[in-house]
């Protein structure tokens, strides 16, 4: 289908996946105007069920799951026991015995192997990523474009809520959730299903201006609302402290791994952040140039790329922590040459109105 519509692939985390199909600003622009549809199947589903699946989360996450109601997710890490991270992922609460987790694509075997290591009780976990098909349907128009399609009433669900209902008579878990900055659903259902939903909402949504969009403006617009990607922004060097992800650690709660290392670190202070920032000139810091801190290399960009949305070139990068204050001066060699930019507040996008 996605070569049918003429997207370019390229190889992703064992998959062929589309970057692009009309254009990567074009399609950025309609999700932040009107609608887009992106393929993200590659990611990985686990099913944990059974009396111990909610100890078997809490101990091997940071978040806190036992706030969660049926029909609500949450998002939440996994450390290893030094305090860095194993992946980023979703939690979803079916009951109280029954939960769905959403891990990052390349760490599918890692992340399963990581959980069932550490089942030190009876839960049952399953990989069900193979049998799951996942589009996110995304922009401002998402919700008049999927309301044509099914009958739950979608402006019912909250933020961070899911229910179980049909799409195009198909069974799915409707999740109010994504990875743009917009509103929009994440919509979970059978692989078998794939092509006629698919086709389904492209064309309940051509009239709104809805377009299929690829990984490139998937990347761009979460970088626009500082959404943090696995393996550039954050991996097993960095702690979730480092990447300004304290929200999703509570100490609060019963022992978790990674528990004593964050506390202290937390109590000693982080030596580096990562920060926000945009280029002074006209220049584009893409991910893994070198950072310099009164000419001394200090880092390198984490994530970097033109804000489609402001006209600015943005991008990501960890900063000693008693410089990663807003308003530092730093530079980043673009094309051996030494290019100044600033740290700046994020995120960089916000949507106006509702909750997102």
């Amino acid at each position: 289908m996605h070569k049918a519509l003429g997207a370019r692939l390229i190889p992703f985390s064992g998959w062929e996946m589309p970057v692009e199909y009309s254009g990567i600003a074009k399609e950025h622009t309609a999700v932040r105007t009107a609608a887009g549809l992106f393929d993200v199947s590659h990611m990985g589903e686990f099913e944990i069920r059974g009396r111990e699946a909610l100890n078997l989360i809490q101990f091997v996450t940071t978040n806190d799951a036992r706030r969660l109601i049926d029909g609500q997710a949450q998002y939440s890490a996994m450390a290893y026991p030094h305090g860095t991270v194993v992946d980023d992922l979703l939690i979803y609460r079916h009951r109280a015995d029954h939960f769905m987790l959403v891990v990052n694509a390349a760490n599918i075997r890692k992340d399963f192997e990581w959980i069932a290591s550490h089942n030190r009780c009876d839960a049952t976990i399953d990989d069900i990523s193979d049998d799951v098909t996942l589009l996110a349907l995304q922009g401002p128009k998402a919700i008049e474009i999927l309301q044509t399609l099914t009958n739950v009433r979608l402006s019912e669900i909250e933020y961070y809520h899911f229910v179980a209902g049909k799409v195009l008579d198909v069974d799915a878990i409707l999740s109010r959730t994504g990875y743009t900055g917009e509103d929009g659903f994440e919509l979970y259902f059978s692989q078998k299903h794939s092509e006629p939903v698919w086709n389904g909402i492209l064309q309940a949504g051509s009239p709104y201006g809805l377009l299929p969009a690829g990984l490139g403006a998937r990347n761009t617009l979460r970088l626009e609302a500082r959404m943090l990607l696995y393996g550039n922004d954050m991996d097993g060097t960095t702690t979730l402290l480092e990447a300004g992800l304290g929200s999703i650690v509570k100490f609060e709660k019963e022992e978790f791994i990674g528990r004593d290392a964050l506390l202290k670190q937390r109590q000693e202070g982080v030596k580096r952040r990562l920060v926000g920032f945009e280029m002074v000139g006209r220049e584009i810091a893409r991910d893994h140039y070198p950072v310099f801190l009164d000419g001394q290399e200090a880092g390198h960009v984490t994530s970097g790329a033109p804000s489609i949305t402001l006209k600015k070139n943005i991008g990501l990068a960890y900063l000693p922590a008693e410089r990663a204050a807003i308003g530092i001066r730093f530079h980043v060699l673009v094309r051996s040459k030494m290019s100044e930019a600033k740290a700046v507040r994020t995120p960089f996008y916000k949507r106006t109105g509702g909750s997102v």
